[in-house]
């Protein structure tokens, strides 16, 4: 583990307060490779280590022989929501981090993007239902408030704005939206302790090499030393959280939602344009930025929402800060990757 990775992870957890409800626990995470998820695990086995909360821990991925080296504090498990569920072990507590959750991915598989999010949350749901007991965190997205020009402040978890369900693109808002529908309907109805968190555009050194959303691909660009190429003027405004702060509020809403409620993860430092958010990596890695046109295909795979900005007052009430710029967060997302890039290249 890197050094500075290891200092923010360190940094997150001292701002988590008491953990005890942690304390002998078996936690679930699906997804535990993406980028959530995995950070999710490297925070909750520094926890374990830490204070000694002696949690059980378990990941859930289709290939898990293939990450076993990554997660040495976490039992990985080979199991499908989409499968086999009765593959997944017990939990105390179980966040649901899998799935579909940039560009290519929503254009070429829509279909599973949106029975990830369904079926994986029912699956789930019913697994707490039947034991009679256990939280699940469901892991949603800022992309559930679509457009709303009228919001000009931010969204609260009480706001929502449109989207076109019969677009493609909807596959994934729109099976988040049910997905938190689901867990608010097994709250009400079957008294299943659900909570949401909405995530904000989270970046950081555990980003996917395979994700394409734009901020994915700036990030290859000043790795690889070239400029940034922009596709669109950059005018939207998002709001980005680094990664490690991000899961750290994962835990908070873990430890201290409230059943049946959502959550924001919102940086109060991370609002940019995305202009805004290429030009600082650019300065952070001395390269340039330059602007292309998008092909027919980049262009369809483009969010119509001008401005995505969250508040994250929700979130912060229960005791979560945030502390880490998009500047301080990209200079350290820069230097970790170059690491782990020239540890893979080593023959």
């Amino acid at each position: 583990m890197h050094p500075l990775y290891l200092d923010d992870l360190n940094r997150a957890c001292a701002g988590l307060g008491d953990v005890s409800g942690l304390s002998g626990r078996r936690v679930l995470i699906t997804g535990v490779t993406g980028m959530i998820g995995a950070c999710l695990a490297d925070l909750l086995t520094l926890l374990n280590e830490k204070h000694g909360l002696g949690m059980a821990l378990y990941g859930v991925s289709r290939r898990p022989e293939a990450f076993a080296a990554r997660f040495p504090g976490v039992t990985l498990v080979a199991a499908d929501l989409n499968g086999a569920p009765e593959a997944l072990p017990e939990a105390d507590m179980a966040v649901h981090a899998a799935s579909n959750a940039h560009p290519a991915a929503f254009a070429a598989d829509p279909v599973g993007t949106m029975l990830c999010n369904l079926r994986g949350t029912l699956t789930l749901l019913e697994r707490l239902r039947k034991a009679g007991h256990g939280r699940l965190l469901f892991i949603s997205t800022g992309e559930i408030y679509g457009d709303n020009p009228a919001v000009t402040d931010g969204f609260s978890e009480t706001d929502f704005g449109r989207v076109d369900p019969m677009n493609p693109r909807a596959c994934y808002p729109e099976s988040k939206r049910a997905a938190e529908t689901l867990c608010a309907s097994y709250a009400a109805q079957y008294g299943v302790d659900a909570v949401v968190a909405r995530l904000s555009y989270v970046y950081g050194p555990t980003l996917s090499d395979a994700n394409t959303r734009a901020d994915a691909q700036f990030l290859r660009n000043a790795l690889a030393g070239q400029d940034i190429v922009m596709k669109s003027d950059g005018a939207q405004v998002r709001t980005y959280t680094y990664v490690t702060e991000a899961v750290a509020g994962l835990v908070t809403i873990l430890l201290r939602g409230k059943t049946g409620e959502a959550y924001n993860v919102a940086s109060r430092l991370g609002t940019v344009s995305i202009r805004g958010y290429a030009e600082a990596l650019a300065r952070a890695a001395g390269v340039r930025v330059r602007f292309e046109l998008p092909s027919e295909r980049e262009r369809k795979s483009f969010s119509a929402v001008g401005r995505a900005v969250q508040k994250g007052d929700k979130l912060e009430a229960l005791g979560w800060r945030s502390a880490v710029s998009p500047e301080e967060g990209l200079r350290h997302t820069l230097e970790i990757k170059r690491a782990q890039a020239g540890r893979e290249l080593k023959p």
